[in-house]
Formats: structure tokens, C-alpha cells, sequence
């Protein structure tokens, strides 16, 4: 599923974490060669600021 279609779930009310959170905007994409290197980064993400995350999705590593 590509990242867009899951906007669109998450829009439609699909998903049972973001349900009625919405709407929701991709601003932000980066690429991974394995699930496991994409779920640790996430994980990662997590714990950052909301400055250390406008920063990212201004940075270069956006692959948006």
C-alpha cells in the first residue's frame, strides 16, 4: 500500500488509532530497505520535538 492510499484510510476513518483525529496530511516520507529499519525509525521519530520535527520535514532527507 502506498503511503498516500493509507492518508486515505486514515481520512476515511479506517484506522483504529487515528479514527475521527483526522484530517490528516502526509508531510513527511523517507524510504527504507526493510519493514524492521522502518518500524525503528519510527520508533525513533517518536521521541523527537515538535522543532526537531518541523525541521526534518524541511530537511532534504523529505522525500516528499
Amino acid at each position: 500500500m502506498s503511503p498516500m492510499e493509507r492518508v486515505l484510510q486514515h481520512n476515511d476513518n479506517k484506522g483504529r488509532y487515528t479514527k475521527n483525529k483526522g484530517p490528516w496530511e502526509l508531510l513527511f516520507m523517507q524510504s527504507y530497505k526493510t519493514k524492521t529499519e522502518a518500524l525503528i525509525r519510527e520508533r525513533s521519530l517518536k521521541k523527537y520535538s515538535k522543532s526537531q520535527i518541523r525541521e526534518l520535514i524541511s530537511s532534504p532527507k523529505n522525500e516528499l
